[in-house]
């Protein structure tokens, strides 16, 4: 019978108010930053269990397996948690786009600031 989430890690995590914490993706050989999911118990619990990015969907209020319907598969190379309990950051080896839009990253479109270096 599965346990479900250890509970050492579960009384560590910071859930906002819907029970989720956010999970920061990063392809782990080159630390670029591929994407944000969401987590609950069961998802971060999926994910530790089988080894793929597995996340909570808001808006269909459902739980996804990167790479289920489009074939771009994360496979789960190391999972930590932040100093606070309140970020997930998943480093992956990601297999093609990990945007929805096909992109490599959804960090690849607004540079909001760049180059600055004064304090």
């Amino acid at each position: 019978m599965d346990a479900g989430l250890d509970p050492a890690i579960a009384e560590r995590l910071k859930r906002n108010d819907q029970g989720l914490v956010p999970a920061v993706v990063q392809q782990h050989d080159t630390g670029v930053v591929l994407m944000l999911g969401w987590m609950d118990d069961e998802a971060l619990h999926r994910t530790l269990t089988t080894g793929r990015g597995t996340y909570w969907s808001r808006s269909r209020g459902e739980y996804w397996v990167k790479g289920d319907t489009s074939g771009y598969v994360q496979k789960v190379v190391e999972v930590r948690l932040d100093c606070d309990g309140d970020t997930i950051l998943l480093n992956v080896d990601q297999t093609g786009p990990a945007c929805h839009t096909g992109a490599d990253t959804c960090f690849d479109r607004d540079v909001l600031l760049a180059g600055r270096h004064d304090a």
